[in-house]
């Protein structure tokens, strides 16, 4: 069975994406704990990030690095931060957070319940930075 990624990635599902090219994809998290925290995933379906070859694991981090950037530039925070966590989706991925305080990373926080219009909003504005 493909994980919910595969589906986005096969555009099953929709989502709200930032970056893409052909081995990995960034999109915004559907329950983001803060504005402009996105997913970057490898297109292949793989469950562990240790578990991807040494060079696709290391484009994965060079292609999350750029889309850091990307979202330093159009989301107000003090620095982007990152966690690898998998246990929520059986598919490798890399949470980018905007931080403000480290609570800002929390994942028992309650999640933003954002509108399709907000959605697009950050997007956009991570896309044109």
């Amino acid at each position: 069975m493909s994980s919910i990624f595969t589906k986005i990635i096969n555009g099953e599902i929709p989502a709200y994406k930032i970056a893409e090219d052909e081995n990995f994809i960034a999109f915004l998290d559907a329950m983001p704990l803060v504005k402009g925290h996105t997913l970057v995933i490898p297109k292949k379906e793989t469950d562990l990030i240790f578990d991807l070859e040494s060079e696709e694991y290391k484009n994965l981090w060079a292609f999350a690095q750029k889309v850091a950037k990307q979202i330093k530039n159009a989301v107000p925070c003090v620095r982007v931060g990152v966690a690898v966590v998998g246990l929520e989706v059986p598919h490798a991925h890399i949470h980018l957070i905007p931080l403000n305080k480290v609570e800002d990373m929390n994942f028992k926080n309650e999640r933003l319940k954002l509108s399709s219009g907000e959605y697009t909003e950050i997007q956009n504005s991570i896309i044109n930075s």
